[in-house]
């Protein structure tokens, strides 16, 4: 709860906005039933008539009243009515004088109302005595009997009783029209409001994970795995961003329709509020209940789902090798698994939610039956109205309604908390990689490109033996460097050493004399050029794509560019040429054609070192060869690193290092490497005629 709260906090100008129109909203859903209470009791029961304040009543019939009156209360009456002269009879014959009430008496109606009540009630029923008739349990009784002693005078009088109640059926409706449409534009503006900024939050969220995982060296990346990244960039910031929406919508709505609920019942003086207590504890023990059963699995939901994301994604990526070795019923069969997990999970959970909503309208019908049931013989008793019933079992369901949404919420929140302890995890994850304090950028204008290994020594994070053991040797500015070896060498890694995606365990590594680690990231990868094993293409054009480095590349660089990659020539062929569209992963063009792209985008950003891991393994030997020279020609200089397999890739490079298990075991040019070292000479024997080994060997 406290971390949703903290993503909210960034967003209290709108909390104040929607509790506002909350208040709004619940004074109007409050008023409500005290308006429906009014239409049954006073609009139809009473005929229009509100209380026992008449608006006329006959001098006659006063001092008929006054008996049951004293002297105070007699003054009191003659001081909110005007006694006046008017024809009362049919036949416009016969005049009466005539109490009528004036502007003190219409401000002072309630207390006319309890004045005149109980002699109403004696006038109308002789047998009721002054002690009952002051009797708090016949108040109901008494007030509906001199209503009735009103609309007999109203009728002696002459008075329109059916238009007075035609009048105040209209003028009660219209409040309750006028109410509800506040209440409607005061919930849509909460739930426009609640949206926004849970559609805000999520999208803050996102973006912070986003820069974050872009931060991320390797080992953070390996630590958590792509599908749990895309997991938490998904579906817990949903689960984040539902839960925030119904805290604005509900959750902060129903303490205050609750709290209101309450009070107005509290006033209503039924004797039923032990019926809202034993519905309020049944409801909470019905959701305890429910949530020990769902709260466990709602916490292994998260990780099932990050396990089918990772299945769903290791299959989709791999379908030519499960097709090629016939694995397609074994992978269904792991994912169906993983999926079923996942499912049965859901059902479980959904199931026992599901059982709430039965559960919950049995006990609110439940408490309706009670109120009914009870209220039915204080009706018959004459201590209560129909319409005051009507009321209570109102403002009881709000009362309901508003523990069970807080109920509700409760289940919700353990399953955001599991989530956003998991968004948090990537948030306050500690980047092993950093830049330092006082990198040394401003002194470097623009780097030579020599870079040199010194006494490196790396393992990957959680391993426990190196993968490079004190490796040295320094790739010269504008010259080219390869490095050659078995596989599991340690070729790829000192390719991810030089751009700092790994930091070396010991050593260090320099450019032109300084340490990487000086110099700030963004400096140094600005600085290189890397061309991975994998020509990984981006969503786009062809054009996006060669000027991925940097826009303002100019068009004439971008084709010398794809020249020297030999590029050109299938790209010249496309209808489109470099407008042409390029699929997610470059799905649309062969695996020599992605290479080729991959260097011409290193080759476009014109860099002060190139690195070369192993991008030549798609092409052919006659492209290999008409690309290199091309590059020999194009990038002279800038300090070129070359990882490769095959021999005939490095051979003329001016330097080659061999790699065996982590460590050099050879250094110098391809003659004198095949003259003095025997694991070089292995693979060359390997990859080479005869005859290549013998002219390589003079």
């Amino acid at each position: 709860m406290i971390r949703i709260m903290r993503y909210l906090s960034g967003h209290i100008p709108a909390a104040f906005i929607i509790i506002l129109f909350m208040i709004i909203q619940a004074f109007c859903e409050i008023a409500l039933p005290t308006y429906t209470s009014n239409i049954v009791d006073v609009g139809i029961q009473q005929q229009g008539i509100e209380n026992a304040a008449p608006v006329k009543i006959r001098e006659s019939s006063f001092d008929d009243l006054s008996r049951f009156m004293t002297d105070d209360e007699i003054a009191e009456f003659k001081t909110d009515y005007d006694l006046v002269s008017e024809d009362i009879s049919e036949q416009g014959g016969d005049s009466e004088r005539v109490y009528v009430i004036n502007t003190n008496g219409k401000e002072n109606a309630e207390q006319i109302s309890k004045i005149l009540s109980a002699p109403m009630a004696m006038s109308m029923n002789p047998t009721l005595s002054s002690d009952m008739a002051e009797n708090s349990q016949m108040e109901s009784m008494v007030s509906q009997t001199a209503v009735e002693y009103v609309r007999v005078e109203y009728e002696a009088l002459g008075i329109d009783i059916d238009g007075m109640q035609i009048d105040y059926l209209k003028k009660t409706g219209g409040m309750m029209l006028l109410f509800s449409v506040i209440m409607m534009l005061a919930a849509i503006m909460n739930s426009f409001l609640a949206s926004r900024v849970g559609s805000s939050i999520g999208r803050d969220l996102r973006a912070r994970i986003f820069k974050k995982v872009l931060s991320f060296s390797g080992s953070e990346i390996d630590k958590f795995s792509t599908a749990s990244l895309i997991t938490r960039c998904t579906n817990d910031i949903q689960q984040i961003q539902m839960v925030c929406i119904m805290l604005l919508r509900m959750v902060l709505y129903a303490p205050i329709i609750g709290i209101a609920g309450v009070i107005m019942v509290s006033r209503t003086n039924t004797g039923m509020t032990w019926i809202i207590i034993i519905a309020v504890i049944a409801i909470i023990c019905l959701v305890s209940g429910l949530m020990r059963l769902a709260l466990p699995k709602f916490k292994i939901m998260q990780t099932l789902i990050d396990r089918l994301n990772l299945i769903s994604r290791e299959i989709l990526t791999g379908i030519p090798v499960i097709r090629a070795f016939n694995r397609q019923a074994e992978e269904e069969k792991r994912f169906d698994g993983a999926n079923r997990d996942l499912m049965r999970t859901q059902l479980f959970t959904n199931r026992v939610m599901t059982l709430m909503m039965p559960a919950m309208m049995m006990i609110m019908n439940g408490v309706s039956i009670l109120i009914i049931w009870q209220g039915s013989k204080s009706v018959d008793m004459g201590s209560l109205q129909v319409g005051d019933m009507i009321a209570f079992i109102t403002y009881t369901m709000l009362i309901v309604m508003a523990f069970l949404v807080l109920t509700m919420i409760s289940i919700m929140l353990p399953r955001a908390g599991v989530a956003a302890a998991r968004i948090d995890e990537v948030l306050n994850t500690e980047v092993n990689i950093n830049d330092p304090e006082t990198p040394l950028d401003e002194n470097i204008n623009s780097f030579d490109g020599e870079i040199r290994f010194e006494n490196v020594s790396f393992k990957y994070p959680g391993a426990e033996e190196n993968v490079l053991e004190n490796v040295s040797f320094t790739a010269k500015a504008h010259r080219t460097t390869a490095v050659i070896g078995s596989t599991g060498s340690g070729k790829s890694t000192i390719v991810n050493l030089i751009p700092r995606f790994y930091d070396v365990t010991e050593g260090r590594i320099t450019i032109d004399g300084i340490d990487i680690r000086d110099i700030s990231q963004h400096k140094l990868r600005e600085a290189i050029g890397l061309i991975p094993q994998k020509g990984i293409l981006f969503s786009g054009t062809i054009e996006s794509n060669l000027k991925f480095a940097d826009n303002s590349i100019s068009d004439e660089l971008m084709r010398e560019a794809a020249e020297t990659a030999q590029a050109v020539e299938f790209i010249e062929s496309r209808e489109e040429r470099y407008e042409s569209s390029v699929s997610q992963n470059g799905s649309n063009v062969s695996g020599g054609q992605r290479q080729r792209l991959a260097i011409a985008r290193a080759i476009a950003k014109r860099p002060a070192v190139y690195l070369f891991d192993d991008s030549f393994s798609a092409l052919d030997y006659k492209t290999d060869a008409k690309l290199r020279k091309a590059l020999s020609e194009s990038v002279y200089k800038a300090t070129n690193i070359i990882v490769a397999q095959r021999i005939s890739t490095i051979m003329h490079a001016d330097q080659i290092i061999v790699l065996d298990e982590g460590r050099v075991v050879g250094a110098g040019t391809h003659e004198e490497l095949l003259r003095s070292c025997s694991e070089y000479r292995e693979i060359a024997d390997s990859q080479l005629s005869e005859a290549e080994l013998e002219g390589g060997a003079q």
